[in-house]
């Protein structure tokens, strides 16, 4: 059985051939390319310390030892010495599962080293002077590192030149902004928020702290695997338990009790143990998992974890940011409006403004619409600058003739009293009506603590009006979402009534539920609100990832949207991250989904795929429990009543292949949209416990009345084949519902495939013909399998209302008073 968890590949640390001597290279020369050279040869490189994919061989490996393959080839050893070869047909079955699943793998790696290409972070370096990108496992030690704002922090490093801002928590646990200048330390996992530094790396590869992290990590070996994969694999080691004490059992019951010969007490042994296999399940999961893997890789979708497969499909929530998910990433300043002419003319704005970006890195989108409006030349330059942050929605800057200016969030910035109402009038119009309103002042207190508090109130010079424009396809993505019974929830650091303007002209249903969340205080508020809201503005990146947990304690699955270094804890945390690759690197890299194009219209294929692969595994595993249920309690009914197993292999797999394993197949590569309800393996028993107890009751009424009235064993085996056949028809039928042109053509071609192997290959499947009176007895059981599986589909239903019943009771939300 293939895993649909890729594992990596196990490799030994590098060795490092000589000592070589730490470089203290200058931060604006770095390395010479000879020594960085040298380095890399030596064993001094940013080795990934397990790399992410596995050999061609591991595959081939992983798909041919598996538990259940050594227990086939016991059993066809053990046929094999009886002499009665037609009873190997299970093999070929079980050639052509590790066929598919290695050819699949190996499709599914190829394209997704396709993809990956696209998505590998680059590392700055200055090496001779020069600022170089490169792959981040070819940096060396003691290169000197450019890492600005989104860019995540690849290997510990020690900061020699410029600040920044770093939020450690994705290492540590602690969400604050941490500001680092010459001779701090920066850990290898964390991500700089804003600022722009030269660093040199002074632990690499698996000696820096995120590799040893990973690596104790693995140790532990606790990998996080969906309710599914997690349902499924218990499921699988049960059985694989179960069928050794059983198989020894029967064959002692065989040989010893009723006396049978070796060769006939071996064979039907060998037949309840093949029943009890699920041959095919795994791979049926691990096949659709990778063919949906590879259906979103067409669409330029990126799935970095396939646990998130399943995630999409259970998902009822989804969290979007506004800038580059509802709006287009790109922003443009609008307007321009002096606040104070007297003071300060139009052109002394836009000169300030000049002298302000001047110097500067376009560190974020605003950064960069407004160095593309203001483009004057820079006359004073910047001596001291306050990062952006996201804790206080401002940056500022002093300049060379002692002036100090601040630009950021209007209501941060303004106050009701310093502002006589006027400004902050005219702001609260302006958002309301859709814009980022910035508002550039004066500031005249010391610029180095203002990322703390301000001292003194900014004097107001001009606001700032900032458009983005709205996604094409945002309108019918959204109705989309609503028609699918998914909620959204806009969670945005601009001003709410900026975000709830853009949000309703975007078609978000109740858009205009919005609260600014920095008046959000308690865990209490914060879960009510999580309820009540639709619109959240002014949230920070902790509270974003706060918000998201909320929702999650609430009981529902969560995705969450997003492409900056803002959204990278909410990202994290959410049930299924997923971002632009346009965005961060860092929102790339903890991201379980990236969208390489960028086009949030693509979360509309990216939740129906989801939907579709789950649905459709649900279906068709309840086509394979039929036969382990029928076939674990057959025997256990012919344990206890010391009866002989009716069937042989040979039958078990004509049946197997014709209303098990191609149907199966089949079914799980159809459209299914409707939203996943309920756990995996609950699902699947309701579904095939009604079939498969009405394959027991059929298959011993044939064993008793054939006892009854003279049917030979041969005959009462062929009369079991062909009733747990007719069985099999109405199961695939049930799942195939709603029937259309492709199901019905499916079914019929099963069928018509059980009748030619029953009447054509009747010797390679063990199937005798029929006197009239077996022939009789037959139709009259096939027609009593009707009302009795109807029966049973009746209490199913009714165990299945109530279970939903005791989730929905357990589930609901608990209000909760602020």
């Amino acid at each position: 059985m293939p895993t649909t968890n890729t594992q990596p590949r196990k490799i030994q640390p590098p060795r490092r051939n000589r000592v070589l001597p730490r470089i203290e290279a200058d931060a604006n020369v770095g390395l010479s390319a000879a020594d960085a050279a040298l380095r890399l040869k030596n064993g001094y490189a940013n080795d990934n310390p397990e790399p992410p994919e596995r050999t061609t061989g591991q595959i081939i490996a992983d798909n041919i030892f598996t538990y259940f393959n050594l227990i086939f080839a016991t059993l066809a050893v053990l046929i094999a010495v009886t002499g009665h070869y037609k009873e190997l047909t299970f093999l070929p079955v079980v050639f052509a599962n590790i066929i598919i699943g290695v050819v699949q793998e190996l499709r599914s790696r190829a394209k997704l080293r396709t993809l990956t290409l696209i998505t590998t972070p680059k590392a700055a370096v200055i090496r001779d002077g020069s600022q170089l990108q490169i792959p981040c496992e070819y940096t060396v030690l003691d290169d000197i590192a450019v890492f600005a704002s989104g860019g995540q922090i690849y290997a510990d490093a020690i900061v020699v030149g410029g600040e920044c801002r770093v939020n450690e928590a994705l290492v540590t646990g602690e969400s604050d902004e941490i500001t680092k200048t010459p001779g701090d330390t920066l850990l290898s996992g964390s991500f700089v928020v804003s600022g722009e530094c030269r660093a040199r790396l002074d632990k690499v590869g698996r000696e820096s702290f995120v590799a040893k992290l990973t690596l104790e990590a693995k140790k532990s070996n606790k990998k996080m695997r969906s309710e599914m994969m997690y349902a499924l694999t218990k499921l699988v080691k049960m059985i694989g338990v179960v069928i050794i004490p059983f198989g020894a059992i029967m064959l002692y019951q065989q040989l010893k009790v009723l006396k049978l010969p070796f060769a006939d007490g071996m064979i039907t042994t060998v037949a309840a143990l093949i029943g009890m296999i699920p041959e095919g399940l795994y791979l049926l999961v691990s096949v659709a998992l990778t063919v949906s893997v590879m259906r979103l890789a067409k669409r330029r979708v990126l799935v970095q974890e396939m646990r998130c497969i399943e995630t999409l499909a259970r998902v009822d929530v989804l969290c979007v940011d506004k800038t580059g998910t509802i709006t287009e990433p790109e922003m443009n300043v609008r307007e321009v409006i002096p606040l104070n002419t007297a003071r300060f003319s139009e052109a002394h704005i836009a000169q300030i403004m000049a002298d302000y970006l001047g110097g500067g890195s376009n560190e974020n989108e605003t950064t960069s619409a407004l160095s593309k409006f203001f483009t004057g030349d820079a006359k004073l330059r910047v001596t001291r600058r306050l990062a952006f942050s996201s804790s206080t929605k401002y940056a500022g800057a002093e300049l060379s003739d002692g002036t100090a200016y601040l630009v950021g969030a209007w209501d941060k910035l303004l106050t009701r009293d310093a502002a006589g109402g006027v400004p902050y009038g005219m702001c609260e119009k302006h958002s309301s009506d859709g814009y980022r309103v910035l508002l550039l002042a004066q500031y005249s207190g010391d610029i180095s603590t203002a990322d703390r508090s301000l001292t003194t109130n900014p004097e107001p010079i001009a606001l700032l009006l900032l458009t983005n424009k709205i996604r094409e396809a945002a309108p019918a993505t959204f109705k989309y979402f609503a028609e699918q019974g998914v909620s959204v929830r806009v969670i945005s650091g601009d001003n709410p009534q900026t975000v709830a303007r853009i949000a309703a002209d975007a078609g978000i249903e109740g858009a205009e539920r919005c609260i600014d969340a920095s008046t959000l205080k308690t865990e209490r508020q914060i879960r009510r609100a999580a309820a009540d809201y639709i619109v959240f503005g002014r949230v920070t990146p902790d509270l974003k990832r706060r918000l998201i947990r909320a929702l999650k304690a609430e009981g529902h699955t969560v995705a969450m949207t997003g492409d900056g270094v803002n959204d990278v804890l909410a990202l994290k945390d959410a049930d299924c991250g997923i971002a632009m690759a346009s965005g961060s690197d860092v929102a790339c890299h903890v991201a379980q989904l990236v969208l390489l194009d960028s086009d949030f219209s693509a979360m509309t294929s990216v939740v129906a795929e989801g939907r579709r692969v789950i649905n459709n595994i649900e279906r068709s595993a309840s086509l394979f429990l039929v036969k382990n249920i029928f076939s674990f309690l057959l025997t256990a009914i012919a344990l206890l009543f010391t009866l002989s197993y009716p069937m042989t292999p040979s039958q078990l797999t004509l049946f197997n292949v014709m209303f098990i394993g191609i149907p199966s197949f089949f079914l799980a590569l159809e459209p299914n949209r409707a939203r996943v309800r309920g756990r995996f393996l609950a699902n699947v028993l309701i579904n095939s416990l009604p079939a498969g107890l009405t394959d027991v009751a059929v298959v011993i009424s044939v064993m008793l009345l054939g006892t009854r009235f003279g049917i030979t064993p041969d005959e009462q085996s062929t009369m079991a084949t062909i009733v747990i056949a007719f069985v099999g028809f109405m199961m695939l039928i049930k799942v195939a519902r709603p029937m259309n042109l492709f199901r019905r053509a499916l079914v019929s071609t099963m069928v018509a495939g059980f009748a030619l192997g029953a009447l054509v290959f009747s010797d390679m499947f063990n199937i005798s013909a029929l006197g009239g009176k077996a022939i009789l007895m037959t139709s009259i059981t096939c027609a009593a399998s009707i009302p009795v599986m109807l029966v049973f589909a009746w209490f199913a239903r009714r165990a299945r209302t109530l279970l939903r019943s005791k989730v929905a009771t357990r589930r609901r939300p608990r209000r909760v008073k602020v």
